[in-house]
């Protein structure tokens, strides 16, 4: 599949630049920092997520009483 980006000519002057010094693909550098942008999105949604439900119950537990809840 085909995706085309408009970019100005400044932007596609850093952008070439960057892929140019670090040998990568305008391709690569372009998939990689979207998914990266997409992963980062994920991990901040989950983080606030746990946060609200440590807020609604703030018990915690010590890695040794992980391991003995699981018979590790």
């Amino acid at each position: 599949m085909n995706i085309s980006v408009r970019l100005n000519e400044e932007d596609t002057k850093l952008i070439k630049t960057y892929a140019q010094i670090n040998n990568i693909s305008l391709s690569d550098l372009i998939r990689k920092a979207v998914l990266e942008k997409i992963e980062d999105e994920y991990d901040l949604e989950c983080y606030k997520k746990a946060v609200e439900e440590y807020e609604k119950n703030p018990k915690t537990y010590t890695m040794q009483e992980i391991k003995e809840e699981l018979g590790l």
